[in-house]
């Protein structure tokens, strides 16, 4: 069995979200077997910053579906929108 890593690009609702704290939630909000392998933030426009979590997930789950869907119903976030995926 292998694993993926995929980068996903999650954009805050707004400038005022904490990014600590959203980092936190979308790293309570894993399905299991899943890993955040670092983050990255990438400063998008008008104080916005993006941030951008390198996720570890087993190649037999489905791919990084519900990891997406996890991130997309945390408090704060706007979008999420994978960026990279890869075998390791």
């Amino acid at each position: 069995m292998g694993k993926v890593a995929a980068k996903i690009k999650v954009m805050p609702q707004s400038p005022e979200i904490d990014l600590d704290e959203l980092q936190e939630r979308l790293e309570d909000s894993l399905p299991e077997g899943a890993k955040i392998n670092g983050f990255e933030r990438d400063e998008v426009a008008f104080g916005l910053v993006a941030l951008l979590p390198t996720v570890i997930v087993p190649d037999d789950t489905g791919g990084t579906e519900a990891v997406e869907e996890g991130f997309s119903n945390v408090e704060g976030v706007e979008s999420v929108e994978v960026e990279n995926v890869g075998r390791i």
